[in-house]
């Protein structure tokens, strides 16, 4: 009898303490949506990694970063316990620049890129490629038969391909291929057609229409301002279906690389504006307006703050073209020009006239409007320091955050004025692997070497951020870092190796020193309480693999403001 009574005094016991946690956990004034633990959590915070056990997230924000045993205190009975096995989490990724409104041309294009992303090496496997992918269903997109990404540096012909290549794709169909550069396409006898490109058609100013030898017919190839343009107006979907198709393509892409925000670097139009009025997005999309439309930054979207996901945040100035391409703006020749160009070839500007640039800046200066700038050519960086000067003494340069976009060739001395104006340095050591080879014959071994200076801007104190430039490369962000960590070519040479960042410097790219170019440090970049619940689970910590191991880390999970937006199969 006394063990009966003594078993149910334990039970009562149990039972109790059980109501008792119950209770408390229920009287939880507001109880965590989520806890995440029991992974390598690094907050991005500091000069150097800081891991906690454990994030709290509560209505999209994180409200506790710290041990495990203090986020349970904010369990409750409807918090969703996760524990990430191991997996390494860290604040959601930022781009430092690309062009969204080209993923989806990436994302849904034939697959025309050179191995490693994708398998096309020569000519007759790009027409083929072209071809497969030429269904009822994806012609019926654009009315185009289209693909991003050839790159005439890797193919085997060491060539753009032409019309004539491009008619034995389709004599039915217009055909378009952007270079990888994003600065050139090719078109084929129809395409041409379409556009109104003849033999009687002048270059645009800032463009080239290529010609067939001894002729004015064009041969198929534009540059700059001559594609640009055209890409826009055939790319663009037919039907309201169609571009959410599109759009959707390209969200899910980036998610699946881990951006929980995605910059827009030089929108011609209000195409994507359109998609947030339908709350299509699910990640934020920051946008900078190309300088000719600056009647776009008169609009609400011109916001610090995301409606719907979307925002517009500044304008875009391009000054030259691009350094693969070699069309970027040189002050010395390139040691291989062009076909059919001078020894003194320099490449070109975008907007030859300084007082024009002059009047641009000023624009943006006036309007207290962010201005990215694409330089590569030391020329064209050149042009920019000399024609920001007088918006900044006009005006004054208090915390205007304008970023220098690319600079592939830019000098020392050209950072030195950079540091001293306050401009940001964007830098694409992507180039690297996918150019890097291609770089030291066009510009030498020791100036080769120096493309996209990343160790060099931190040790002069510039602020920094690196990019993809996608849909120019994939929008693969680990690769990203791999490439600014090693510097490695597709030949296997490294390509300026002091210029190394170290892995935690390219994650800080990523995170808060992105986050800092966007005006959004407050809210992203960091693991901070009060910041925004935009993180991503990787299966392995970049901080802590070998460093050539870093390229294969892939994204596991992505979650934007505590909603997971991604998950890999």
């Amino acid at each position: 009898m006394k063990a009966i009574l003594k078993m149910s005094g334990l039970v009562i016991l149990l039972v109790s303490a059980s109501c008792n946690r119950f209770q408390k956990q229920s009287n939880i004034d507001n109880p965590a949506d989520a806890i995440y633990f029991g992974g390598s959590i690094v907050t991005m915070e500091g000069d150097s990694a800081s891991y906690v056990e454990a994030i709290a997230v509560n209505d999209g924000k994180l409200v506790f970063v710290g041990s495990k045993v203090d986020a349970e205190k904010m369990k409750g009975d409807s918090t969703v316990m996760i524990d990430l096995s191991g997996k390494t989490l860290f604040p959601g990724f930022i781009d430092g620049h690309a062009h969204f409104g080209g993923f989806p041309v990436q994302a849904i294009g034939a697959k025309i890129l050179p191995p490693p992303d994708a398998g096309v090496s020569n000519i007759p496997q790009l027409q083929e490629t072209l071809k497969a992918w030429a269904t009822p269903e994806n012609l019926a997109l654009t009315g185009w038969i289209f693909g991003m990404g050839y790159d005439d540096s890797v193919l085997d012909e060491k060539r753009h391909p032409t019309k004539q290549d491009l008619d034995k794709v389709s004599t039915e169909h217009p055909v378009i291929i952007i270079h990888i550069s994003g600065h050139f396409c090719a078109m084929n006898s129809k395409g041409l057609e379409m556009m109104g490109i003849t033999a009687k058609s002048k270059d645009p100013a800032g463009g080239v229409i290529r010609r067939m030898p001894g002729s004015k017919e064009p041969n198929g190839v534009l540059e700059e301002l001559a594609a640009i343009p055209l890409c826009v107006r055939a790319l663009t979907p037919k039907t309201a279906e169609a571009a959410i198709k599109f759009i959707d393509a390209g969200q899910n892409m980036a998610v699946s690389y881990g951006y929980t925000t995605v910059q827009e670097g030089r929108a011609m139009d209000e195409f994507l504006a359109g998609f947030a009025d339908k709350k299509i997005f699910k990640l934020d999309v920051v946008s900078y307006v190309d300088y000719s439309r600056p009647e776009i930054l008169e609009t609400s979207w011109y916001s610090k703050d995301y409606v719907n996901h979307y925002r517009i945040a500044g304008m875009k100035l391009t000054l030259d073209g691009s350094p693969q391409g070699r069309t970027a703006w040189r002050t010395k020749p390139y040691l291989l020009p062009p076909p059919g160009e001078e020894k003194s070839y320099l490449g070109y500007p975008a907007i030859p006239k300084d007082k024009d640039v002059e009047a641009i800046y000023m624009m943006a200066f006036k309007n207290n409007w962010q201005i990215l700038t694409h330089g590569n050519g030391d020329a064209a960086i050149d042009q920019m320091i000399r024609c920001i000067k007088p918006a900044i003494a006009a005006y004054g340069n208090i915390d205007r955050r304008n970023t220098l976009i690319h600079g592939q060739y830019v000098r020392a001395d050209q950072l030195d004025s950079l540091k001293k104006l306050d401009i940001i340095a964007s830098l694409f050591p992507l180039h690297t692997f996918y150019w890097g080879d291609w770089h030291k014959q066009l510009i030498g071994d020791s100036l080769g070497d120096k493309i996209s200076p990343t160790r060099t801007a931190l040790n002069k104190g510039l602020h920094l951020t690196i990019h993809t430039d996608a849909p120019v490369a994939l929008p693969n962000l680990m690769r990203m870092v791999w490439t600014s960590v090693n510097r490695t070519s597709r030949s296997g040479k490294v390509i300026g190796e002091e210029e190394r960042l170290s892995p935690y410097e390219a994650m800080k790219c990523l995170t808060e020193w992105s986050a800092y170019q966007h005006f959004e440090e407050d809210k992203k970049g960091t693991l901070t309480k009060g910041k925004l619940a935009d993180l991503v689970i990787l299966d392995k910590n970049p901080l802590t693999v070998a460093p050539d191991d870093i390229k294969d880390i892939v994204v596991l999970e992505t979650i934007k403001e505590g909603r997971s937006i991604y998950k890999k199969q």
